[in-house]
């Protein structure tokens, strides 16, 4: 059974369609890296998977289940799109202590889960005696991703996961992605715009261009050439 499935969606605003995918499928375990230019439906193709927004045509089911009609899936998924997803008058201590209080973690389970996350943490995140409203954006996005992974869920999808993270934080995330992928067998949805990134964590590279999956390809060691030739032309 496919882990994600999309089936005939549309989406449309003001009378412009912003998402037309006839069909996606995404097995258990597999790392799909979606890319495309701003405005090709990434983030909407993400928040229609999540439930956050309907189709305007179309369904999504989530092993199987229509994600508008049941709730289950939630239990199974975890995802961070962007700091609207924080609650950013706690702490990063007490944000991990919710999200664990929701999934009946004890307080020594989510040490526990945090601590392949302090590297990328790098010392900036727990005891800072800070409010996450008051972190930069890119340690915000560090909260928000180590919080989406917290319950080790089946699922993971991050929206551009490697903006607004220096150079040593984006070495150190792609390094936990692959852990989350391979320790965890985590299915990994990853939209971003930086390719050489995307490719290394992702086996399967999706571009979507004005709304419509225009490759679907698997990743090799011509991938990065051919996403540069693509997004040149």
């Amino acid at each position: 059974m496919p882990m994600i499935e999309v089936k005939n969606i549309q989406k449309t605003y003001n009378g412009r369609t912003v998402v037309n995918i006839p069909e996606l499928v995404i097995r258990p375990g597999e790392t799909l890296g979606l890319v495309g230019n701003n405005g090709a439906g990434k983030t909407t193709l993400f928040r229609m998977i999540l439930d956050l927004i309907r189709p305007s045509k179309g369904e999504v089911f989530s092993k199987g289940v229509n994600v508008a009609l049941h709730e289950d899936w939630k239990e199974y998924t975890g995802s961070h799109l962007d700091e609207g997803f924080l609650i950013d008058y706690l702490t990063p201590e007490e944000y991990f202590k919710f999200i664990g209080d929701l999934h009946h973690l004890s307080a020594g389970d989510v040490a526990e889960r945090l601590a392949p996350f302090l590297d990328f943490f790098n010392g900036e995140i727990l005891n800072q005696k800070k409010y996450i409203r008051d972190f930069s954006k890119g340690n915000q996005k560090k909260v928000g991703v180590a919080a989406a992974a917290l319950a080790n869920p089946e699922i993971l999808i991050l929206d551009e996961p490697f903006a607004n993270l220096d150079p040593t934080s984006q070495i150190r995330l792609k390094n936990l992605l692959k852990f989350l992928r391979e320790q965890k067998e985590m299915t990994l949805l990853i939209s971003s715009h930086d390719l050489s990134h995307v490719i290394e964590v992702c086996a399967r590279i999706v571009i979507l261009e004005k709304g419509e999956i225009v490759q679907d390809m698997e990743t090799t060691e011509n991938t990065l050439q051919a996403l540069e030739a693509y997004f040149t032309v």
